[in-house]
């Protein structure tokens, strides 16, 4: 079961209504969500994508089913161009009809969608006014998925696949990343500017594992074991300035539009960056099992089992009670769920919960 709470007002929660929530609501999915072990969420502006990834002991069904809910003005959601208030299958397919049955990972900017195959192939969708389509210099809208052609390079796969507003990025088996979309700010190397097409990020100095994208910024970790990690783009909030030497024994990594937060394998959360709105760890923060970082707040599941937001919740993703401004600053909320909650995950004012079925 998946469970959202926060901005709502295209229907990018896909629970039936476009009104913005604080509390969980359940997602309306259609079959085979129910034989889904995990989910990846990717939460655009005002849709989103939910990749169910099936059990390995499923039968008759896909090893992954893609859903998608809110503004389809522009075909970033699959299918005819409409909004969608509940999650229905992804129909995707290219401009030749040839549909799209399986993906490995997807990822959303502010207004379009990109689609990894199990063979690598990259698809993307939707509207890009500065390259986020990665499909050449000036195609700034495609209405349905287009192949990236010539990515990633010959013998390589695709191993992490991450966005933010208006750029992506792709870790490559060699260790290699490249990047396209809005570079304004050096986030996707030099020379500074937009990227309409995937080009390779120099400058790393180690092999990557993973990267995740702020607004401005990318932040590239190497190994576990080797604590390696860099920011490349905008220093504003010093996401760059402030960052520890090593982050070695990191769990897992997330990143906000102005922060960077960093899960050890101990169970401590740590983070540095934009702090206004009370999105960094507060203090005496439990152990921590799982995050998600949505675009200023925060939804972590603890070693315990409980389930904490805080930051920015305007829009009601941080749950209730709220200071004037929205704000769950310097402690956090307590989301009450029914069940077992599997994972989390986190867009723009958008937060999802995925609970086992009982």
């Amino acid at each position: 079961m998946l469970l959202a709470l926060g901005s709502n007002g295209s229907g990018q929660l896909g629970i039936g209504h476009g009104d913005d929530v604080s509390a969980p609501q359940t997602c309306s999915l259609p079959p085979p969500f129910e034989a889904a072990a995990h989910v990846r969420i990717a939460a655009g502006g005002n849709h989103t994508l939910v990749l169910g990834l099936s059990k390995p002991s499923s039968q008759d069904v896909p090893s992954s089913v893609l859903y998608a809910s809110g503004d389809n003005s522009d075909g970033r959601c699959g299918g005819s161009p409409r909004r969608l208030n509940t999650f229905r299958h992804a129909d995707l397919r290219t401009d030749n009809g040839t549909p799209l049955y399986d993906i490995k990972l997807c990822s959303a900017t502010w207004e379009a969608s990109i689609f990894v195959t199990p063979e690598d192939e990259v698809f993307s969708c939707g509207t890009g006014l500065k390259g986020e389509l990665g499909l050449g210099e000036e195609v700034t809208q495609a209405t349905a998925p287009q192949l990236i052609s010539n990515f990633p390079p010959k013998d390589t796969r695709i191993v992490d696949l991450a966005s933010s507003m208006g750029h992506t990025v792709a870790v490559l088996s060699n260790g290699d990343v490249y990047g396209w979309g809005q570079g304004r700010k050096g986030q996707l190397g030099h020379p500074a500017g937009i990227c309409w097409e995937p080009r390779k990020i120099d400058g790393i100095g180690f092999k990557a594992v993973r990267a995740v994208c702020g607004r401005d910024f990318v932040y590239v970790v190497g190994s576990p074991d080797e604590g390696t990690h860099t920011t490349l783009g905008s220093d504003k909030w010093s996401v760059r300035s402030t960052a520890p030497d090593n982050i070695a024994g990191w769990k897992s990594v997330g990143a906000s539009w102005h922060g960077v937060y960093v899960l050890l394998k101990s169970g401590k959360l740590i983070g540095w960056g934009r702090n206004d709105h009370g999105q960094m760890p507060p203090a005496n923060t439990p152990l921590i099992e799982d995050f998600a970082a949505g675009s200023e707040h925060v939804l972590a599941k603890t070693k315990t089992g409980k389930l904490l937001a805080w930051g920015w919740g305007e829009h009601g993703n941080c749950g209730a009670p709220t200071a004037a401004g929205g704000d769950v600053a310097d402690r956090w909320n307590e989301i009450e769920v029914e069940g077992e909650v599997v994972e989390v995950g986190a867009g723009c004012a958008t937060s999802w919960i995925h609970v086992a079925e009982s």
